[in-house]
């Protein structure tokens, strides 16, 4: 049960975070998010702001449910912190190079998020992106002579 509830944290993490990227970040919170889509000089950018808010989120969950002999809270913030990390390694490795760990993959998966990802950031504007999430994409980037 526990493994289901870790998994429905991640599953429940991407398309909150497709639905929050396409309604709010490049909505109402766009002069936050702007700052992600404009190069800017220096390590941080103001849209870092949401890992915190969602690694918060994470982490209160994880103490609550661990104070109360690891209950469902726990679990489920153990899966938004699971996607969290790929999140991370996904987002600001691979694809944004901030941290230089690792080399760009020729995964097909790998290279298809990229791809997608690639496509968001055409525009440097609040309107005019498309693909919001990061694990699913559409099936269009996963063919060779787009990835």
């Amino acid at each position: 049960m526990q493994i289901l509830i870790l998994l429905s944290g991640i599953v429940f993490m991407e398309v909150f975070s497709w639905a929050f990227h396409k309604y709010i970040m490049h909505g109402v919170l766009w002069s936050i998010h702007k700052t992600h889509h404009v190069h800017t000089k220096g390590y941080f950018e103001w849209n870092d702001v949401f890992t915190l808010i969602f690694g918060g989120s994470a982490t209160v969950l994880i103490i609550l449910g661990a104070a109360s002999g690891f209950d469902g809270r726990f679990w489920f913030g153990a899966g938004i912190a699971t996607y969290g990390l790929a999140y991370f390694v996904l987002h600001d490795v691979l694809i944004h190079r901030r941290i230089k760990w690792l080399k760009r993959s020729k995964n097909r998966y790998l290279k298809g998020i990229t791809k997608a990802h690639a496509d968001h950031h055409k525009s440097r504007f609040k309107d005019g992106s498309v693909c919001f999430g990061l694990l699913m994409v559409p099936k269009k980037y996963f063919k060779n002579d787009n990835a």
